[in-house]
């Protein structure tokens, strides 16, 4: 397959990646609001983003797709998870 498309394919996939954690903030808001969720999603998925940013990062050439996509997981995780129990 053309490196090109894959590449794109990487980049997409990056982009749904990051809505899909954006949806975060709606449970931060209810969490704020007195109606907290579980506190076991946010944290498997900060620990999910944080092993996939490391190997990313580790990889003799970077992949930059999956690092810059998992950087907003790892925050939203655990602010996800710090209001869950606040």
């Amino acid at each position: 397959m053309d490196e090109k498309i894959v590449t794109r394919i990487g980049w997409f996939a990056s982009l749904m990646a990051i809505a899909m954690y954006i949806s975060y903030i709606d449970q931060i808001m209810l969490n704020l609001a007195g109606q907290p969720g579980s506190i076991i999603l946010p944290i498997v998925t900060t620990i999910n983003c944080l092993a996939w940013f490391f190997y990313g990062f580790l990889k003799t050439k970077k992949d930059w797709p999956i690092i810059v996509c998992n950087i907003p997981g790892v925050f939203l995780g655990i602010i996800t998870a710090l209001t869950a129990v606040v």
